[in-house]
């Protein structure tokens, strides 16, 4: 009996070492893909980012947009009809001679 459990030290030497080693590469592995700083995170935070960039884009147009119209409204440079069309929508008002065609 003892000789066989002399075997099995002698093997469990031999195998420990390349064991833990693989086991060392399974979990850095698995992090490496899984992880919080994984290629899967990567990935997802890229197309953030890119969902991001696009979302800034977009409403960099729309605050030209809107500053244009702003800048119509200033005193030096003051649209009269563009003044009057924002009158008459907010206040809801028209001479009972007219016909009011809105765009939208």
């Amino acid at each position: 009996m003892s000789s066989a459990i002399r075997e099995i030290n002698l093997r469990a030497r031999f195998i420990i070492g390349p064991l833990l080693g693989a086991l060392a590469l399974v979990y850095f592995g698995y992090h490496v893909v899984q992880g919080d700083r994984g290629l899967i995170t990567l990935v997802q935070r890229t197309q953030q980012v890119e969902l991001a960039q696009s979302d800034v884009a977009r409403l960099k147009v729309e605050r030209a947009q809107l500053a244009h119209r702003a800048a119509l409204f200033r005193p030096e440079s003051l649209d009269l009809d563009l003044l009057e069309e924002r009158a008459r929508l907010v206040l809801n008002l028209v001479r009972e001679d007219e016909i009011v065609l809105f765009n939208r």
